[in-house]
């Protein structure tokens, strides 16, 4: 349930109320919006006292939350919420609400090198975030599986040279402590969606965790993930439609643009669409990421390579660096229509 405070609330009467909801075995989340605060109390059915917790100073009204996925819902918080992605060592870049964002990378990172040529395309092209896989999830265990941390940190350096956060795939629940060190978003891949032990972990964190959509997941099982997360106390969380297993086999997934608008309404969460992996073609890739954030996506992740021919994982998806910088011109056009905008790069690089 939702506790709601009053607009005379000073910070004891809410201190009062989250010591009172942990004193009955549940977990408070505060949620500060422009109107009002609200306190989420979370945990065994029946386990809170409504009415003793309506009587408290400063409490304005209780009610309970229908849906199945607390945390991430609307009645909980109505406002957008805006995720910060890196800070510290990089500038801070935004998504949610006005604030619109690009991931772009390559699939995995093959050599220092590569990356480095890669990393300065997509962010002289418009990306603010640097995507690249260390760990590589295959569907063959005799694929290409990822060069591990000695992968990772080429991507932190060349983060760091550049003013670009990284998100990176985090796979195991023992590689998060880890990776958390060197990266700035952990990126959950469809195949984890529902690895609840994974999301626990990073749900400790307090890093940036973009989580892919199921291949066969509905929106409420894609927000019942995302609750594992955010129970932990995690609440910097990206939505990500990559695509879901349907009878169509002109396309490697189909790319769910009902579940943009559906989640939006749902949830405060923020939500890119990752047109790649949908479409497994990569000249399919600008109209469907076109269409994501005419849909009201809040941006994109996408590959990119300047040689996809030589790339030892999803070449065939991979945009190169000339169709990736007209596709970011295009998403300025269609981002401000609805009221969006995309940081510039090299704004960014530099702050």
């Amino acid at each position: 349930m939702i506790i709601v405070m009053n607009h005379a609330a000073d910070p004891s009467s809410i201190d009062r109320v989250i010591a009172e909801i942990e004193r009955m075995g549940n977990k408070a989340h505060l949620s500060r919006g422009q109107f009002r605060t609200v306190i989420g109390a979370v945990g065994e059915e029946g386990s809170l006292d409504q009415a003793h917790l309506a009587s408290l100073d400063g409490v304005e009204k209780v009610v309970p939350i229908m849906k199945p996925y607390k945390l991430a819902s609307r009645e909980f918080h109505e406002d957008d919420t805006i995720v910060e992605i890196g800070g510290g060592r990089v500038p801070k870049v935004r998504v949610g609400g006005p604030h619109a964002l690009c991931i772009a990378g390559p699939c995995a990172v093959e050599n220092e090198e590569m990356l480095g040529k890669i990393a300065r395309h997509v962010r002289d092209g418009g990306a603010t975030v640097l995507r690249g896989g260390v760990f590589k999830p295959r569907t063959s265990p005799y694929s290409f599986q990822g060069l591990g941390m000695t992968a990772l940190k080429w991507m932190r350096d060349a983060g760091d040279e550049l003013g670009m956060p990284i998100c990176v795939e985090v796979m195991d629940t023992r590689q998060v402590e880890q990776m958390e060190p060197l990266i700035d978003c952990f990126q959950i891949g469809a195949r984890n969606m529902q690895n609840f032990d994974l999301l626990r972990e990073v749900g400790k964190t307090r890093k940036a965790v973009l989580l892919k959509r199921g291949l066969a997941a509905s929106v409420k099982d894609w927000l019942l993930s995302a609750e594992y997360v955010l129970s932990q106390g995690n609440n910097s969380l990206i939505l990500c439609e990559r695509g879901i297993k349907t009878f169509e086999d002109s396309v490697r997934y189909t790319l769910d643009l009902t579940s943009i608008p559906v989640a939006h309404q749902w949830s405060h969460l923020p939500m890119i669409v990752d047109p790649s992996h949908a479409a497994g073609k990569r000249d399919l890739v600008p109209p469907l990421a076109a269409a994501g954030m005419a849909a009201g996506a809040h941006g994109i992740i996408v590959e990119v390579h300047y040689c996809p021919s030589e790339a030892q994982c999803d070449g065939p998806q991979a945009l190169l660096p000339e169709v990736f910088k007209d596709l970011m011109i295009q998403l300025r056009k269609i981002a401000a229509i609805f009221g969006k905008e995309f940081a510039e790069a090299h704004e960014t690089a530099n702050v």
